[in-house]
């Protein structure tokens, strides 16, 4: 649907084109989509071979477009997976990206939080390795998970191959669900061994067990026999007060993984916001429900696989869904009352819509507060009254004693960080240690456009740091002609600690401390340690990829397939820094002169 200047409203599919826009015209719609008809002035259409093309034409235009009353979901990062490497000995290792097959997988997990703890259960009952492999080379003696009972020390051989191989198999029956068999599996090798008269390693086996056991116990959720072995996704909706949530549940091998919350970041459902569907016989809440479950599948399943199972809290179109997300050789069953465990796994996932709804609601209010406590306590002029208008920028500076200094810029508007708009400066050509002429470089560079172009100012620039900090800053915006009020420095506190910092401000006024309870001054304390954790993050990655790289780079005689093996011999520049003469020299390709040149160069020696 497309407005007089062909904006694109809403995108939308339907195998019944005809009743689906006619459904727009009823007397029962609400006002959001009452409004968007007042603006329709032609409706586009593109036939599709099949449901999955239309599903996946949808998304895409979704994404294109951003149509104003489509519900829409922010995109997230990758879903993060428990790995198992491709190795003699597997490591078991958190991994977010693109899985390929020379790997095993498991998940996906709903947050990095579930995947730790699921390896620290296998560790616990499997003692699995989780050591980088360039560790695992060159280990002498076990490490501390070793001796803690969480590691076979697989890298000094305490473990056979064979041996290790089992557990990794058994590691994987037990995240599929399998703990009946992995039980009786143990119980039969520790009665074995016993029977051998092999007690230690049978006590190993009954420790297994007994771990086991434990982990067991421990989870919240135990699947019942039907739910076993399943692959689940449980989507519930949640909506208070124009507000709406999305929350999916995953379930993987039967075991319940936790919840990720979804929030529509365009626009919601006519029923959410307080419409009536008087001419319906559907409730209002249904309607809305199915209309951001609708929403939420279409977009999400054309970015991650589709579970055999998806159990959803309202009344969908479940035909057309079906055969929305089924392929050649994979059938999906969408479930809108389950049973038993499936019953118990959709009631908590709706509990936790509302629970995550309450807290996005709490927060808003909390930042918003915050926001007009800061307009109101520094007097700011808004051309828009609504303190959602408010734009911030903040500035830090970061260093390791002068070495790879970069500053950053955050941004904060309509109550919220926006890292998109975030920036990192790398800062060259100053005094190493130099803070003052890199807050001159950075705000030079940032203003210096805006100046040219005469663009408008943000409201309110912090700058982290005390009266010089700000007499810099006062003097870069003179120089560029731009109003210095915009201003305002803060000074740290003891510690950091917030309630103890002073804001400064260029025109000489005396600073002013807020105190721990003022609403503004926690606001001003959130957005200069964003600033802080943004610097200092990229000053570490500089550091380290300068130091990483600089020492082998610039190595004469030593190119990428020479400094690869180096690296890989000795687990990474820090080794090869310990590494000797002779240790140099038995790496493959490196002759006895060249380990001597390499030495020498990498301690500052003369080369001869």
């Amino acid at each position: 649907m497309l407005d007089a200047a062909g904006t694109v409203l809403y995108v939308g599919k339907s195998r019944d084109l005809k009743k689906r826009v006619a459904s727009y015209f009823n007397k029962g719609v609400g006002p959001r989509t009452a409004l968007m008809l007042e603006r329709v002035a032609a409706i586009d259409t593109t036939v599709t071979g099949s449901e999955a093309e239309a599903l996946l034409l949808e998304n895409n235009l979704i994404k294109a477009h951003a149509p104003r009353f489509n519900v829409l979901f922010r995109d997230d990062k990758s879903y993060p997976y428990l790995k198992f490497t491709e190795h003699a000995f597997p490591r078991v290792a958190y991994y977010r990206g693109a899985t390929d097959r020379r790997a095993r997988y498991f998940g996906p997990f709903p947050n990095a939080w579930a995947v730790k703890d699921s390896i620290r259960e296998l560790q616990k009952v499997f003692r699995l390795r989780s050591c980088e492999d360039s560790v695992f080379a060159h280990r002498s003696r076990p490490c501390l998970l070793h001796q803690i009972q969480r590691c076979s020390a697989p890298c000094v051989g305490l473990i056979d191959a064979a041996s290790y191989a089992q557990d990794v198999d058994r590691a994987l029956k037990f995240l599929r669900g399998e703990t009946g068999a992995i039980t009786a599996e143990l119980e039969a090798k520790m009665a074995a061994l016993a029977a051998n008269l092999q007690f230690e390693q049978a006590a190993v086996v009954r420790d297994q067990l007994g771990s086991l056991a434990r982990v067991l116990h421990q989870q919240s959720v135990e699947a019942d026999a039907m739910s076993r072995d399943l692959d689940v996704d449980v989507i519930a909706v949640a909506a208070h007060g124009g507000h709406a949530c999305v929350n999916l549940a995953l379930v993987r091998g039967g075991r319940h993984l936790g919840d990720k919350p979804y929030f529509p970041s365009g626009g919601a459902p006519a029923a959410v916001a307080g419409g009536r569907a008087e001419a319906s016989n559907v409730s209002v809440d249904s309607e809305a429900d199915a209309e951001l479950l609708e929403a939420f599948m279409s977009q999400h399943y054309v970015e991650h696989p589709c579970p055999p199972v998806v159990i959803v809290s309202a009344e969908i179109d479940v035909d057309e869904f079906e055969a929305l997300l089924s392929s050649p050789g994979h059938s999906v069953q969408i479930l809108r009352q389950p049973q038993a465990q499936r019953r118990r796994w959709l009631e908590m996932a709706q509990a936790n819509a509302r629970l995550a709804l309450a807290r996005r609601l709490a927060e808003e209010g909390s930042q918003q507060a915050r926001t007009r406590a800061l307009v109101e306590t520094l007097g700011i002029e808004l051309e828009d009254t609504d303190p959602a208008s408010l734009r911030i920028e903040c500035f830090d500076v970061s260093h390791t004693a002068g070495e790879a200094t970069q500053a950053s810029c955050v941004v904060y508007f309509n109550h919220a960080m926006r890292p998109a708009e975030y920036r990192r400066f790398n800062i060259e050509g100053i005094e190493p240690g130099d803070d003052y002429a890199a807050m001159r470089q950075v705000l030079t560079r940032r203003y210096s456009p805006a100046a040219r172009a005469e663009a408008k100012l943000p409201p309110l620039v912090l700058v982290d740091g005390g009266q010089g900090q700000i007499n810099v800053a006062r003097q870069v915006f003179e120089e560029l002609g731009l109003d210095p009020s915009v201003l305002v420095g803060v000074a740290k506190g003891e510690a950091r600690k917030v309630g103890l910092e002073e804001l400064v401000f260029p025109d000489g006024r005396a600073p002013l401390v807020l105190g721990r309870d003022s609403q503004a001054l926690l606001l001003i304390a959130q957005i200069r340690d964003e600033a802080h954790r943004f610097a200092i993050t990229g000053m570490r990655a500089r550091r380290a990829k300068t130091r990483n790289t600089s020492s082998l780079e610039s190595l004469a005689g030593i190119g990428p397939k020479r400094r690869q093996k180096l690296l890989s011999r000795f687990g990474g520049n820090k080794g090869l820094l310990a590494a000797s003469i002779d240790d140099i020299a038995r790496v493959d390709g490196v002759s006895r002169k060249l380990a001597e040149r390499i030495y020498a160069q990498l301690h500052g020696q003369p080369v001869e």
